[in-house]
């Protein structure tokens, strides 16, 4: 099916590589202040088999002087709401941290509305129904950069540059609220199958936590452990990438 590259993408959605001949659609949804651009490698290297789509949350980058989304539901029900056009061709979530959760949320609500995701990848993420007190997005802004840099989620020229941290703290601040104060409202399972990515040593989530996600769908489940922490993907991107081409060539064959 051939897909339109002149529509609009807006201001929620970047699609750096248009795969108008692309049977299937990739959405990405990034981690507590990250932002669409970290998925730009992964972009490239899927089209044109797969059409991606980057979602780009308000407060960052170009989207800075908009007012950030504190809330998981809030953010789900938008990103819906900008990724109805783009459901002419099977769409596959992806999320990583925070964007794991939204990716779930979007799944739910793709469902109730009679799409059914061709996969949803969980990376980086404990289970909705898991449940941890945190309260980072409490603490001042040295606490909060130190949490940042535990993680290894910001560049360290970032963490060392006054400048950009200011720019870009009231976004991870927002992004650490949605995260840390969602709470799973109980409902039927997903359909969709579900992959859950976790690091073995991650010290945000735990393999156990992780393999908690084969809770919420009815359909296929798989656990995927690497080697490394909270962004163990940054060194497995090779791997992950097979992973989600191998999913899509199993499509195929039986299309």
């Amino acid at each position: 099916m051939k897909t339109d590259d002149s529509r609009e993408t807006g201001a929620w959605i970047r699609r750096f590589h248009p795969a108008p001949e692309a049977r299937s659609r990739l959405v990405c949804f990034p981690h507590a202040g990250g932002s669409a651009t970290y998925y730009f490698s992964v972009s490239r290297a899927l089209s044109p088999a797969m059409d991606v789509l980057a979602i780009q949350y308000p407060g960052r980058q170009d989207r800075r002087n908009e007012p950030c989304i504190e809330d998981i539901e809030t953010l789900a029900d938008k990103a819906v709401e900008e990724l109805a056009p783009w459901g002419d061709v099977p769409l596959t979530l992806f999320g990583h941290s925070m964007g794991a959760t939204l990716a779930f949320e979007v799944a739910r609500r793709l469902e109730a509305a009679g799409t059914r995701p061709e996969c949803v990848y969980a990376s980086g993420r404990r289970a909705p129904s898991r449940v941890r007190d945190e309260t980072v997005h409490l603490a001042n802004d040295d606490q909060l950069i130190a949490d940042i840099g535990r993680l290894s989620g910001t560049d360290s020229a970032v963490l060392g540059d006054p400048e950009i941290l200011r720019m870009i703290l009231p976004a991870v601040r927002s992004d650490y609220k949605a995260a840390e104060t969602y709470r799973y409202r109980p409902g039927p399972p997903l359909a969709s199958p579900v992959v859950a990515l976790v690091g073995d040593d991650d010290p945000q989530v735990t393999v156990d936590e992780a393999d908690s996600w084969r809770d919420h769908t009815t359909g296929p489940f798989d656990l995927r452990v690497f080697p490394g922490g909270h962004f163990f993907l940054d060194q497995h991107v090779p791997a992950i990438l097979d992973l989600i081409r191998g999913r899509l060539g199993a499509r195929s064959t039986i299309s």
